[in-house]
């Protein structure tokens, strides 16, 4: 009996159990539906809002796309105005690549764009160019002469010293640029080796045979367009004085001219007042029908 009872009781708490289990299940059920249909729905809502946002960006897309080929079509109608204003300002290319090898051959001719006729009068020939070739940094260190300390402070223009004559000046600026060895030594020696000052001195002692011929030359042709210029001057000025005197003549010559022709006008004026006017006097012709005594009418009275 007691197992019939415990059998029954523990069906009983089995089916208990089971139907408070059915009940929870049920329960969990219906908030997972109630909860599934919430997040289904906000889903939508979300998934509505995001097709909004995607159709707004397309339609955005569009515009801009759209503005964007107007502005590009805009942009290439006024490259095409340009391009051809510039291509009517500019010559053809062809005229454009002979002038440039005109200008390169000329370039090429003079040694950097200073004439021919220039570098041979300050010095720049081809044997000079020889013989700087054979020129070295150790020529320039080696070489025995003192760095005079105490012309450190004149000034530098133009990578030229200006301590010196205005031919090795103007020597100097020309072969740096025509000649890339004497560029390239000054490069490598100036400051970090020796001054300035000091390595235009070795140079010009190098070159000297070579260059103090053109300098010579120059100095009697400066000497000539002085004395020639000095020549000019005294005539210009001869002359000038010349012109003043001949004018100063010419107004005294006026002026006596003026003085006399007065004086002359003066006396015969005082004349006239002095003698009365010559055409009344009694010495004028006698007039045939006068009716006057003659002599031989007082001869016979």
């Amino acid at each position: 009996m007691d197992f019939w009872q415990k059998a029954r009781s523990f069906a009983e708490d089995a089916a208990k159990k089971s139907q408070e289990l059915t009940k929870e299940a049920a329960k969990r059920s219906q908030e997972l539906t109630k909860e599934a249909a919430k997040r289904s729905q906000e889903l939508t809502i979300g998934s509505s809002k995001l097709a909004d946002i995607v159709s707004e960006a397309s339609k955005r897309s569009k515009e801009i796309v759209t503005e964007a080929s107007k502005k590009a079509d805009l942009i290439k109608v006024e490259a095409l105005k340009r391009a051809d204003q510039i291509k009517a300002q500019i010559p053809s290319t062809s005229a454009a690549i002979s002038q440039l090898v005109v200008d390169s051959s000329s370039v090429k001719a003079s040694g950097g764009g200073d004439s021919v006729e220039d570098l041979e009068k300050f010095g720049i020939t081809d044997d000079l160019r020889e013989f700087v070739k054979e020129i070295t940094i150790n020529t320039f260190r080696d070489f025995p002469l003192e760095d005079d300390s105490e012309m450190s402070d004149i000034p530098t223009v133009s990578n030229v010293r200006q301590d010196l004559t205005k031919w090795q000046e103007t020597h100097a600026k020309l072969v740096l640029s025509a000649v890339k060895e004497i560029s390239k030594l000054r490069y490598e020696l100036c400051p970090r080796v020796m001054r300035e000052r000091k390595f235009w001195r070795i140079y010009f002692i190098l070159v000297n045979s070579h260059v103090t011929p053109y300098e010579k030359r120059y100095k009697e042709e400066e000497e000539n367009k002085k004395v020639v210029e000095k020549v000019n001057e005294d005539t210009t000025v001869t002359s000038a004085a010349e012109s003043v005197s001949k004018t100063e003549a010419s107004e005294e010559n006026q002026k006596a001219k003026s003085t006399s022709t007065s004086t002359k006008t003066t006396d015969q004026d005082l004349d006239v007042f002095l003698l009365g006017d010559l055409g009344d006097s009694d010495e004028g012709p006698d007039d045939g029908n006068d009716d006057g005594l003659d002599d031989d009418d007082f001869d016979k009275l």
